[in-house]
């Protein structure tokens, strides 16, 4: 019997109409179905997926296995069911509402055996509008480290592994985390890889973010979260022994997973979660959060971490209001050392350091944070932006001041208006530039503004309205119509997603403006 070069693993949830999409992509690889081998696991679905899958099965006898089982609740028990039957020389994991380019399993499969490498990454593109961490992808390279490259910030199982390292270190997913279980498994893979490839030469994978935006990741909520994180972070401890490649991996998910447990929405939870969150995060800055972890970690997760390791619930929720309700807090400067005086700076019931604080690195970039006061299109062809800075001298102090739409698009124009409380900053973006370099399924633009100051440059987002109201224009390039929308992501800060107009998007909001059972 012939052994497949790759078995493509997908567990299945209630994922129609995109499974089919997803299934499509992967039988009609040019690797060819001599060479391939998938195994999907629907894991109770209830809306038809079952029968989607079994439709497939009986197409494509021989290559496409399909095991039926009730819901486990999440994706780690199919993935491992899926392990068991698997024979092929790599395994390659998708998610059943994501699709590959079309040439991505033959790439992945001969760059593995070219350069002898146990994980191969393939490029991933956002699909409506979803976020996917880009630096690991900047080129390709035959040989990157866990420790010493942008790999911790990509650690989805959606990658080309060799079965005989999942083999032979029984790797397999733990079962007791409904989110965030491909993370320790991923991980482990790479830290015992002998090498793991990147390329970058093509659009391998397709990431999907669903209209009804129902992805599990996307609903779990603050204690899940919690316990992900605290489970991750638990197993690389066991994993790796303390020391500056342990920081490299846990840096990750201080500035990631902990993070996101702290930031603006914290403060619409009750009190009893707040407090379960607070004790948690504590938990994990008193055992993992080293001066090495804290100083690679911008200022409002840094102090949030500070609040949360050593002070009570309420230190902590005071500067999360300080960021969400009043925007930056006052800056101390001794001795040409910047501070951010956040509530606690200084606080002798507290006792924190004053390099919790500290900004001296990153004046440039404390000076670029500027909140939005106004966002309007005009007309199809324009996008102003009006933001507010506390400094009066700002003009003095930058040279120069950009408003930047991703890293790629400046402003035609931008005026600074100085005034007794601070800066006006008005930016004219021209829409058509924010058409290029369009990925399939479209792309979000962070709104940054670009300082120069201090002989730095300094970068940060544009913090959003405080009552973000989306504002949406519809532009036409070539053939093709876009969708401009101006919003506020989950950070509070200000974006553009420019997305297609298909017609999967125009029902996809027909169905959401239309009553249940509406004509």
């Amino acid at each position: 019997m012939t052994v497949p070069d790759v078995t493509v693993i997908t567990a299945v949830y209630n994922t129609m109409p995109y499974l089919t999409r997803c299934l499509t992509s992967v039988l009609e690889q040019t690797i060819g179905l001599d060479r391939l081998e998938v195994v999907a696991v629907d894991d109770g679905s209830t809306d038809g997926s079952g029968r989607e899958l079994d439709r497939f099965a009986k197409a494509y006898p021989g290559t496409v296995k399909v095991i039926h089982q009730p819901n486990s609740g999440g994706p780690a028990n199919p993935s491992n069911r899926a392990l068991e039957i698997a024979t092929g020389r790599y395994v390659f994991f998708i998610g059943s509402d994501d699709y590959l380019g079309p040439e991505a399993l033959e790439r992945l499969v001969a760059a593995a055996d070219r350069q002898d490498a146990d994980v191969v990454l393939g490029r991933m593109v956002g699909v409506n509008s979803r976020y996917i961490h880009q630096a690991i992808f900047e080129s390709s390279q035959s040989d990157v480290d866990l420790f010493t490259s942008p790999l911790p910030f990509s650690l989805s199982n959606t990658k080309l592994f060799r079965r005989e390292l999942i083999e032979r270190h029984k790797l397999r997913y733990p079962e007791d985390m409904p989110v965030g279980s491909d993370q320790p498994f991923t991980i482990e893979a790479c830290y015992r890889a002998r090498r793991i490839s990147v390329l970058a030469d093509y659009d391998y994978y397709f990431a999907v973010r669903r209209f009804n935006a129902r992805n599990i990741t996307y609903k779990s909520r603050h204690l899940e979260r919690l316990h992900c994180a605290e489970s991750i972070m638990n197993f690389v401890g066991g994993l790796i022994e303390a020391g500056p490649r342990r920081d490299a991996v846990l840096l990750r998910h201080f500035a990631w997973e902990v993070a996101r447990l702290l930031e603006n929405d914290f403060l619409g939870l009750d009190r009893p979660t707040q407090a379960s969150v607070h004790a948690g995060v504590r938990s994990l800055a008193e055992r993992y959060l080293t001066d090495t972890i804290r100083d690679q970690l911008g200022i409002e997760p840094r102090v949030r971490l500070a609040l949360a390791r050593h002070g009570e619930l309420d230190d902590l929720l005071a500067v999360i209001r300080q960021d969400a309700d009043h925007g930056n807090p006052p800056t101390v400067v001794e001795d040409d050392r910047w501070y951010a005086e956040y509530p606690g700076f200084r606080d002798p019931r507290l006792g924190i350091p004053d390099h919790w604080f500290e900004i001296t690195g990153s004046a440039a970039e404390w000076i670029a944070r500027l909140d939005t006061v106004q966002v309007t299109f005009e007309g199809s062809r324009t996008l102003v932006v009006t933001a507010r800075s506390p400094r009066p001298d700002l003009p003095h102090l930058a040279s120069a001041l950009r408003v930047m739409a991703g890293d790629d698009v400046p402003a035609e124009t931008t005026e600074l208006v100085p005034d007794i409380t601070g800066t006006t900053i008005r930016a004219r973006i021209l829409l058509p530039a924010l058409l290029t370099d369009l990925a399939p399924g479209g792309k979000l633009r962070l709104i940054q503004a670009r300082i120069d100051a201090f002989g730095t440059t300094g970068t940060a987002p544009l913090r959003g309205p405080r009552r973000a109201v989306p504002q949406r224009v519809v532009v036409r390039r070539g053939a093709r119509l876009h969708v401009l929308t101006a919003t506020v992501n989950h950070k509070g800060q200000l974006i553009v997603a420019v997305a297609p107009v298909t017609p999967r998007r125009v029902m996809a909001r027909l169905r959401r403006r239309l009553p249940l059972g509406g004509k």
